[in-house]
């Protein structure tokens, strides 16, 4: 598999748009797709809870630590979820992926 789908969490639409658009930008992704949800989660030994929303990534699998690089020097989070899920398509989709990154 040469593709990958990247799962990253944010704290609300804004800057789940600010990482999307950043990696657009640099052409590290073909496409993101951003959805709210609800999450829990221990964080500092307590279980918190709370709206998010995460941006789904869809990028070559050769992009992927300079994905994880670009979220991290941008990303409000002190710990953010950036998650790493190999990926198959059909074929046109992966065609269209491989032309829209670098």
């Amino acid at each position: 598999m040469s593709f990958i789908i990247a799962y990253i969490t944010n704290q609300d639409m804004e800057a789940a748009k600010k990482v999307a658009s950043h990696l657009l930008g640099k052409r590290l992704i073909a496409c993101a797709n951003l959805m709210p949800i609800e999450s829990m989660y221990w964080w500092r030994g307590k279980v918190e809870e709370g709206s998010e929303v995460v941006a789904i990534v869809k990028t070559r699998r050769e992009n992927w630590e300079k994905v994880k690089e670009e979220v991290l020097r941008i990303h409000p989070y002190e710990t953010p979820c950036i998650m790493r899920i190999d990926a198959e398509a059909n074929r046109g989709y992966e065609e269209w992926i491989r032309e829209e990154t670098v």
